[in-house]
């Protein structure tokens, strides 16, 4: 059995990085303080509700669609004010050439929107490459990868980008990894977030154009994953059914980026 688990277009943009020279005291400073600001990130965003869509194509050798999978759900509170996934559409799947595994679920939810706070740093090792400027944002380049992996654990293997004003990661760029299967393949993707309430910068969007190789064949996949519609949520929220009405008012605060 063949399962899905997807090179991406920018892939090109990892040679454009200037190695500039920066003091080993200075890189770590840096990585201190977006490793402190990703936790920070993480914290905020658990009080977030928002909309997610899931769409992965099956195709042929020309491009072609013969197959999908999709999910849209909504990230909410429940009625216990505990943050909880609603599914709202889910198709029946019709995949032709691999399979989704628990791992790529795990990847969905986890590795893609990746985080690397000052807790989960201890799991990686982290090098500088150098600066590169993305759209009109200038940032440093990290290469990230697990030191070791443990099994039923998935990690992130990649490169992430800070933007240099406020050390906040922007974009990351990699592949889920971890003991599995020789009969798994992952993909390459890319997620970019986008600033959210003046402050943090949350995914927006993840993307994955790729040919998975198995054992005794191979399957071309594209992937599409989009969040939106975040939302502060607020305890004085009423729940109506399954449900969540957020307010606009009475918004939690969020704790702050660490300064540099």
């Amino acid at each position: 059995m063949r399962v899905f688990g997807i090179l991406i277009l920018s892939a090109a943009s990892l040679l454009a990085v200037d190695s500039a020279d920066l003091s080993p005291a200075r890189i770590d400073e840096i990585i201190k303080t977006f490793t402190a600001n990703e936790a920070a990130f993480a914290e905020a965003r658990s009080v977030y509700t928002y909309h997610q869509t899931v769409r992965i194509l099956d195709l042929d050798r020309a491009g072609n669609t013969v197959g999908r999978w999709e999910m849209e759900s909504d990230i909410i509170f429940n009625r216990d004010m505990k943050r909880t996934e609603k599914v709202v559409r889910a198709p029946i799947p019709s995949l032709k050439n691999f399979q989704i595994s628990p791992e790529d679920l795990q990847d969905l939810k986890d590795v893609q929107p990746f985080v690397l706070t000052t807790e989960t740093i201890a799991d990686y090792d982290v090098r500088y490459l150098g600066t590169e400027r993305l759209d009109e944002l200038d940032c440093y380049a990290f290469a990230v990868k697990p030191k070791k992996q443990e099994k039923g654990k998935r990690y992130f293997s990649g490169i992430v980008w800070v933007e240099q004003r406020d050390l906040q990661v922007v974009r990351t760029y990699g592949r889920g990894v971890g003991i599995t299967s020789r009969n798994q393949a992952f993909p390459k993707f890319e997620t970019t977030r986008q600033q959210i309430d003046g402050k943090y910068w949350f995914p927006a969007y993840t993307i994955a154009e790729d040919t998975l190789y198995f054992e005794d064949t191979s399957a071309r996949i594209r992937q599409t994953v989009k969040y939106e519609d975040y939302k502060r949520f607020a305890a004085e929220s009423r729940i109506i059914g399954d449900v969540v009405e957020v307010p606009e008012p009475a918004k939690p605060p969020v704790p702050e980026p660490a300064k540099k």
